[in-house]
C-alpha cells in the first residue's frame, strides 16, 4: 500500500480527522484502514466511509460534489457570489476546500487565513498551549472577548466547551487562534 498522503493545511490530520476502522471507501471501493471523521458537505447522499487517499486527490469531493471546507467558513471570503472576490489564490482555496480534511468543531469549523493565505490546523489548545505563542494570538481572543480576554484565557481548553483552535500561517509562521465553543 501506498504512504499516507499529507495535508499541507492540514499536517496533524491523521491524529484529529481520521479514525483507524477497517472499510471499503465509498469512493475508491478499495478495502482501507483509516477513515475520515469530519465534516464533509454534499449535495447528495453522504459517504460513510471516506479515505484520505479519496481526499486528497480530490476524487472524493468531485465524485460527492462536496467539499470538506465551506468557502463560507474561511476567513475573509465571502459567501456571496456577488460579494468582493477573495484575496486567496482561487487554487489555494480549491485545495482546502476539496482535498484537505476538516476537523471536528462544536460548530461549523472556520478556517483562518494570513498573508492571503490559509493557516495551517495545527490542533487544538488550551491556555497552557498558548503560553508560546500568545503575543500571537492575543488579537484573536480580543476578538471574541474585548473586555475579558483573560476569562477566555481560563477556560479555554483543548476539548472542553470552550476549544481553542491553533492554526499557523505557513507563509510567515504567525500564529492564530479560533475559539470554539458549545
Amino acid at each position: 500500500m501506498t504512504e499516507r498522503p499529507v495535508f499541507r493545511y492540514q499536517p496533524n490530520a491523521y491524529s484529529i480527522s481520521f479514525e483507524e476502522v477497517e472499510g471499503v471507501c465509498d469512493c475508491c471501493t478499495q478495502r482501507r484502514s483509516v477513515r475520515y471523521r469530519g465534516s464533509f458537505y454534499c449535495a447528495g447522499e453522504m459517504p460513510g466511509y471516506l479515505c484520505p487517499w479519496c481526499i486528497a486527490d480530490g476524487s472524493a469531493a468531485a465524485r460527492f460534489s462536496g467539499e470538506f471546507i465551506g468557502w463560507a467558513d474561511i476567513e475573509g471570503v465571502s459567501p456571496d457570489p456577488a460579494g468582493p472576490p477573495p484575496a486567496i489564490p482561487r487554487e489555494l482555496l480549491l485545495e482546502l476546500c476539496d482535498r484537505t480534511p476538516s476537523y471536528p468543531a462544536w460548530q461549523q469549523p472556520v478556517w483562518l487565513t494570513h498573508c492571503d493565505r490559509p493557516c495551517a490546523f495545527l490542533g487544538y489548545a488550551g491556555a497552557d498551549d498558548l503560553a508560546p505563542y500568545l503575543d500571537q494570538v492575543l488579537p484573536d481572543i480580543r476578538e471574541v472577548s474585548p473586555r475579558d480576554p483573560d476569562g477566555v484565557l481560563k477556560h479555554l481548553s483543548r476539548d472542553g466547551a470552550m476549544a481553542g483552535c491553533l492554526f499557523q500561517c505557513l507563509q510567515c509562521g504567525q500564529h492564530r487562534l479560533h475559539v470554539d465553543m458549545s
